[in-house]
């Protein structure tokens, strides 16, 4: 197939019935809400976000720890994105505390190295930005930095969504950029269609027609539409990194329940710089009180649009759930491309 349109034409002409297939990335997501492809794939045809925000499956008992410790005295630094996200006494972005936005790990350590003050940085992602923060426990950095671990596996989840069975997914798009990581070997124990995808355009038009062909010939197995970027065995210097470091543990995922070895914290030998030991912080779980369905979004069973509050009540400029915070949730992307089921 050599361009976009002739995917496009093999695509319509293969869909038959109605598929629903998960994508776990939001960098998918704004890809194709950029590329207005919804408005061009077949009627029956249907793509839904899950899990795949880190900053939106971040549960409120990690921001309202964070909060907890800038109560304290500490220097919060953390990306930009985790700023507005909100905890049971509000989000980052307006507490009384020292609170800054840093690109990466490095540049926390960069504020540690020139203060006499706790620094602490709040680690979010999968597994991709996971082995940056473990090279940089591995280098030594200042006893007065430490970390809120938060990073999580995409596996676990996609796990949990299939044994739940609660949306009807015929199969997956995997995360271009975590597969870039990881590799894709370990979503081989999934006996449903998946298949890694780019994200242009035509990466993930080819995917969408990849995951359809697997369904209508029976199968359930592993493709890599990636392959530029992309191979079974991933980063293994970088997965070796994250393992030097951390270890997996059960853990909260934000709309969903503790799934199990889905969370990493750090090894024993590292726990001088676990934030929550030091300062004596707990994660606390937090049940739902809000008309905010980003849970529902983030499990592929409800559409931003589903939500009475989404470009209501909630909006960019004022949100009310996680999935609108993000440049990568589904209802902020949807909201600023006008974007419809």
């Amino acid at each position: 197939m050599a361009d976009g349109k002739d995917i496009k034409k093999a695509l319509d002409d293969i869909v038959d019935r109605k598929y629903t297939f998960m994508h776990i990335c939001g960098t998918h997501e704004a890809a194709i809400a950029k590329s207005g492809l919804r408005s061009i794939l077949p009627e029956d045809l249907k793509i839904v976000m899950g899990p795949g925000c880190p900053v939106c499956i971040t549960p409120q008992g990690e921001i309202d720890a964070a909060i907890e410790m800038a109560e304290k005295g500490c220097i919060i630094a953390t990306y930009g994105d985790l700023m507005r996200v909100p905890g049971t006494k509000g989000s980052l972005d307006n507490i009384d505390g020292d609170v800054r936005v840093v690109q990466g790990v490095h540049k926390a350590v960069e504020i540690a190295e020139k203060t006499d003050k706790e620094v602490v940085f709040i680690s979010v992602g999968f597994e991709t930005t996971a082995p940056t923060v473990a090279a940089t426990l591995l280098t030594d950095p200042p006893d007065n930095f430490s970390i809120v671990c938060c990073h999580r596996f995409v596996p676990p989840a996609m796990k949990y969504l299939l044994e739940q069975g609660e949306a009807q997914i015929d199969g997956f798009m995997l995360p271009g950029h975590v597969c870039v990581v990881a590799g894709y070997e370990e979503y081989e124990e999934f006996k449903v269609p998946q298949v890694v995808a780019g994200f242009e355009a035509d990466d993930i038009l080819l995917g969408l027609y990849m995951l359809v062909k697997q369904v209508k010939e029976g199968r359930g197995e592993v493709e890599n539409a990636y392959p530029r970027a992309v191979s079974r065995e991933g980063n293994k210097k970088a997965m070796d990194m994250i393992y030097r470091v951390f270890e997996s543990h059960d853990v909260d995922w934000r709309g969903f329940p503790v799934i199990p070895d889905s969370g990493l914290k750090l090894k024993p030998e590292f726990e001088k710089y676990d934030a929550l030991k030091k300062f004596d912080v707990e994660i606390k779980h937090v049940e739902k009180h809000s008309a905010c369905i980003c849970d529902k979004v983030l499990r592929g069973v409800a559409d931003p649009t589903d939500c009475k509050l989404f470009g209501k009540a909630c909006t960019p400029q004022n949100p009310v759930g996680p999935c609108m915070v993000s440049h990568e949730g589904a209802c902020k992307i949807w909201a600023l491309y006008n974007q419809k089921r």
